[in-house]
């Protein structure tokens, strides 16, 4: 279940975010989402039109991903909400974890980051047009098609979504609960356009300091990483793209794969011998 206050004007294009955002934690287990139950809260002023495209966009995005909306819950709240319920399968020998990543693994991400500093930036009118629509594209596209691939492969150690927690905090999740230390390469990173322009500016949400401030005494920073790169990291993430762990030779066919789709497929990081703190910036 996952639903939250609307971070784009277009009502159409939160129902899409929002539903995807929601969906995502089913692919990160490798399931496909059956069935979804609305869940939107909305204030009296809100027109019947604009609730009508934020359920619209929401009914769509679950279309595409093969999923029924057999209904939902609405109350009266100050501030819309909007968001899915949603019920998925997955063969018990195939599921994925947020854990479990190996030394030897290498880190793959499907989508770039950088939506939270975006957002405050448009807020301010610091993001173009172009930028926008490419944030806007990237939060409501489905990881179906990464979480389809990625169960192609035989020795997938763990996978997880990158959601409001940033890359820091899920990569963090990741790494406390397996045998190994996970390092980022943060030159590596794909980002999304105009996001590291914004970082240089300091434009960055509170939630990236509130992540940054829970995994700070189990992280390595190291003097190679540069302070804009660290802030997209911590960066929390609305409907991320999918962060995998596998071993080396899988993770480059991984990319490959992906890349054959115009999809993101990028090794960011690396799974090592556990050390004295489960995380590592370089």
């Amino acid at each position: 279940m996952d639903f939250f206050t609307p971070i784009v004007d277009d009502p159409y294009q939160f129902g899409q975010i929002a539903a995807a955002n929601a969906l995502s934690d089913v692919y990160a287990m490798g399931g496909k989402p059956a069935v979804a139950m609305n869940l939107l809260c909305v204030p009296n002023c809100l027109s019947k039109e604009t609730i009508r495209l934020i359920l619209k966009g929401g009914h769509d995005k679950a279309v595409e991903a093969g999923c029924t909306i057999a209904g939902g819950h609405t109350i009266q709240d100050p501030e819309p909400k909007y968001g899915l319920c949603v019920t998925g399968y997955v063969h018990p020998d195939k599921i994925l974890k947020n854990v479990g990543a190996k030394p030897g693994d290498l880190l793959v991400l499907t989508k770039p980051v950088g939506t939270g500093v975006l957002t405050t930036g448009a807020k301010a009118g610091l993001v173009s047009d172009e930028d926008y629509k490419a944030m806007m594209a990237s939060m409501a596209a489905l990881n179906s098609k990464p979480a389809e691939i990625v169960q192609t492969f035989s020795e997938v150690h763990a996978c997880t979504d990158i959601t409001g927690f940033g890359l820091l905090g899920h990569t963090y999740e990741m790494a406390e609960g397996s045998d190994s230390t996970l390092k980022l390469f943060s030159k590596k990173i794909p980002l999304l356009h105009g996001a590291r322009e914004l970082a240089e500016m300091g434009i960055i949400p509170a939630g990236a300091y509130r992540n940054m401030d829970y995994v700070k005494p189990h992280l390595t920073i190291m003097e190679s990483a540069e302070q804009p790169l660290v802030d997209l990291i911590s960066d929390p993430q609305t409907s991320g793209g999918l962060l995998i762990a596998l071993p080396a030779d899988q993770a480059f066919e991984l990319c490959r794969e992906l890349r054959k789709l115009s999809l993101t497929g990028a090794i960011i990081g690396e799974a090592i011998e556990r050390q004295e703190k489960p995380l590592i910036i370089e």
